[in-house]
């Protein structure tokens, strides 16, 4: 049983309701949020109408506002948005729908004065303003708001999109808008791409960016891709693959990824061999992205390619080491022989020109065991200086295979050393101390040398560099 002084509601409500009102009064004291949050209370025993006066008079003053959002204010700034986002959900909407929609149109305009003073990561904030335009999809369906009416309002607020808040809007208003309404938007969407740009009445006033071009037609590049992104949004709901491709403009066909989101359209309206067409035909001056690669296996397989599919998957594998691609292989096989070819890879890594890349394979696969063997085998190729691989192998090998974490500790050791890396100092003394602890827990130090030994050695040749030795103290 709950001590009495445990905080739950039910010990709470002993205290009687004038207690708790006089706690409730003394803990929001200086707390601005606090006493938001209980003025929305008080309203909402007074209806919901009397809710979306404070929501509305909140949202103003938000959007008034001028101080700049530090770092350290990001979470009760967005706090406050989401109380009023949640209040406008949760109870606007349920008792007067189109008053909500009203607000929940006003919350999304506040973000042009979040972003604008925001000098952090706007991820938080960004995140909200997403969910918000998700709920105005679904406010918008019970509120009954006529399609082109709403069109209408997409179309004027994704002119205006500037930090991306809108990003999601199309898609979650297609059930309000239906067919009528996104043909309406297209519309609108497809004469504002193709609109002339107004040239400055004075020539004097046409400011030039660093690259020549005049404002006029930065803002109609601007205006174009805005226009161009929202038309394949449209496309996407219409599910319409041509519409898409149409609005990728000629010079990014050959981009790798522009090639998947094309092929991933493609593929859906199965027509796969227009799919591999346009995989096939992107720029291969520079190593394809994994995401290239593996759309194109799926490719192959839609077109019934199996085994085709697999060989360009296991060739992928060997020509980078990439994990995902021998996991795509793997997913691929029946039961057992998918161990069979895993212990194949294996034995291709352990053979790999690169020990490094192996190495790097072997980790994040994870086979500790088979990094192990790898760092004993080839430990004369490692390379101390690359830290950011050899210290979380260093920490993977550590419990069960101490000889082989005390090499890879003993690779950066000896880069410091060896090339008089004082900055590095402080990690080899670090290490060396690492390595310490683990001699006890090997029973066989094999080619490598004893910690005492090794010490010795390291004395040896580099026993004046007093900025090291003085840190081992």
């Amino acid at each position: 049983m709950a001590a009495k002084t445990t905080l739950n509601a039910k010990n709470l409500e002993a205290l009687g309701a004038q207690r708790l009102a006089e706690l409730l009064i003394e803990i929001s004291t200086g707390s601005a949020a606090h006493k938001r949050r209980l003025r929305m209370e008080l309203a909402g025993n007074q209806g919901s109408s009397e809710v979306a006066r404070e929501i509305r008079k909140r949202l103003s003053s938000i959007a008034r506002a001028q101080s700049v959002i530090e770092w350290h204010k990001v979470k009760a700034v967005n706090a406050d948005l989401e109380t009023q986002r949640s209040a406008i959900v949760t109870v606007v909407a349920a008792d007067d729908p189109k008053e909500a929609f009203d607000l929940i149109w006003q919350f999304l305009a506040v973000a042009d004065s979040i972003f604008h003073r925001s000098n952090s990561n706007d991820i938080a904030f960004l995140e909200t303003f997403h969910q918000a335009c998700a709920d105005a999809g679904v406010i918008a369906s019970s509120a009954g708001i006529g399609t082109d009416v709403l069109a209408d309002k997409v179309f004027t607020v994704l002119q205006d999109n500037d930090y991306g808040q809108y990003d999601p809007l199309i898609a979650e208003m297609v059930p309000a808008l239906g067919k009528d309404g996104l043909e309406h938007l297209k519309g609108l969407l497809v004469q504002w791409l193709n609109e002339a740009e107004e040239e400055p009445a004075d020539a004097d006033r046409k400011i030039l960016d660093w690259g020549g071009s005049g404002l006029n037609e930065i803002y109609a590049k601007h205006r174009q891709q805005a226009a161009r992104i929202a038309l394949q949004d449209i496309a996407d709901a219409q599910e319409d693959a041509d519409a898409f491709i149409a609005q990728q403009p000629e010079e990014t066909l050959r981009a790798p990824m522009v090639a998947i989101a094309i092929s991933d359209r493609l593929l859906l309206a199965g027509r796969a061999e227009e799919a591999l067409r346009i995989l096939d035909g992107v720029d291969h001056r520079f190593e394809m992205p994994f995401q290239w690669q593996e759309a194109r296996a799926e490719t192959l397989e839609a077109l019934g390619r199996v085994e085709e599919a697999q060989g360009y998957r296991w060739q992928c594998f060997e020509q980078s080491l990439n994990g995902e691609h021998l996991r795509a292989f793997l997913r691929k096989l029946a039961d057992f022989d998918d161990l069979e070819a895993e212990e194949k890879a294996f034995t291709f890594a352990h053979g790999f020109p690169d020990v490094h890349r192996a190495l790097a394979f072997f980790l994040t696969w994870p086979a500790p065991a088979e990094a192990a063997k790898l760092v004993s085998r080839r430990q004369a190729e490692l390379d101390g200086e690359l830290y950011e691989l050899m210290t979380p192998a260093a920490e993977m090998l550590q419990e069960k295979h101490p000889l082989a974490a005390t090499i890879v500790l003993r690779s950066m050791i000896g880069f410091a050393l060896d090339c008089g890396r004082s900055s590095r100092y402080r990690h080899a003394a670090r290490h060396l101390a690492e390595c310490a602890s683990l001699a006890p827990h090997i029973d066989d130090f094999g080619k490598a040398q004893p910690h005492d030994a090794y010490v010795n050695e390291l004395i040896r040749q580099h026993g004046k560099k007093h900025g090291f030795w003085s840190l081992m103290g």
